[in-house]
């Protein structure tokens, strides 16, 4: 059987490629950002949504970045914003997939993880997406997850948009950043249905309120960032001379 010789191979160390040549995949392939985490970095995942409840033989969970178009959060229309939502999903997804498939060739079993795809999880009445996106990409050191519960990245704030992959090979992890966000409470207090009153976020409220159709002009869309709009640190490093022009 090729596919057992394949992973009897991997397991005795037979593998050429390395972290470095791994992030250089993966920035090929369209990514921004790309960290690594270790699978013992998932030790407080909620039952059920390890890498491990997904991919047994997981050993290495790769996290991957595309910045957001930061002329979204000016628009005075939702489509904007809405669609490229939309298509950086499928982006994401394409990425990861064309990885996976690209890994195979180097005869190293990798799985993606929907960048946008959730599930009910009966033990805690939440929606959740088979292992976080956020959290695989703060274990990878992409960033650090901000009160308002989204990913802070140095380089484009919260502007970023996270897909990942897990794989069965081992690599070295990046080091794990410092917390980004300061706790202003800046997204507390803007929140319209008081979703971040709690250290977890209402998560219900919030896509009650955010997501739906417009009836008016009967078309789905997104009608709330304003978390993300408010954040001090929502365009980083790389985004921020855009700030000064608007």
């Amino acid at each position: 059987n090729k596919y057992r010789v394949t992973n009897w191979n991997l397991r005795r160390g037979y593998c050429m490629l390395d972290s470095k040549r791994i992030k250089e995949i993966m920035y090929a392939l369209g990514a921004d950002l790309c960290g690594i985490a270790s699978i013992d970095r998932f030790d407080n995942a909620p039952k059920g949504y390890h890498p491990l409840d997904v991919l047994p033989t997981c050993k290495s969970v790769i996290s991957f970045g595309c910045r957001f178009p930061v002329g979204t959060l000016n628009c005075k229309s939702n489509i904007p914003y809405t669609r490229v939502r939309n298509s950086i999903t499928s982006k994401m997804d394409a990425i990861a997939l064309d990885f996976c498939i690209e890994m195979e060739k180097n005869q190293i079993v990798c799985v993606p993880i929907p960048t946008n795809e959730s599930q009910w999880d009966k033990n805690t009445n939440r929606w959740r997406s088979i292992v976080s996106q956020k959290h695989i990409a703060q274990a990878a050191g992409l960033g650090t997850i901000g009160r308002h519960s989204l990913l802070i990245t140095p380089e484009f704030g919260s502007m970023v948009w996270l897909g990942a992959v897990l794989c069965e090979q081992y690599f070295e992890p990046d080091k794990m950043k410092e917390p980004l966000c300061n706790n202003c409470n800046l997204c507390v207090d803007i929140c319209p249905v008081n979703a971040l009153e709690n250290p977890e976020i209402k998560q219900q409220s919030c896509w009650d309120f955010a997501f739906g159709d417009d009836e008016e002009e009967q078309v789905w869309r997104i009608a709330c960032h304003r978390c993300r709009d408010i954040c001090p640190y929502n365009l980083g490093s790389q985004n921020s001379i855009l700030r000064k022009n608007n």
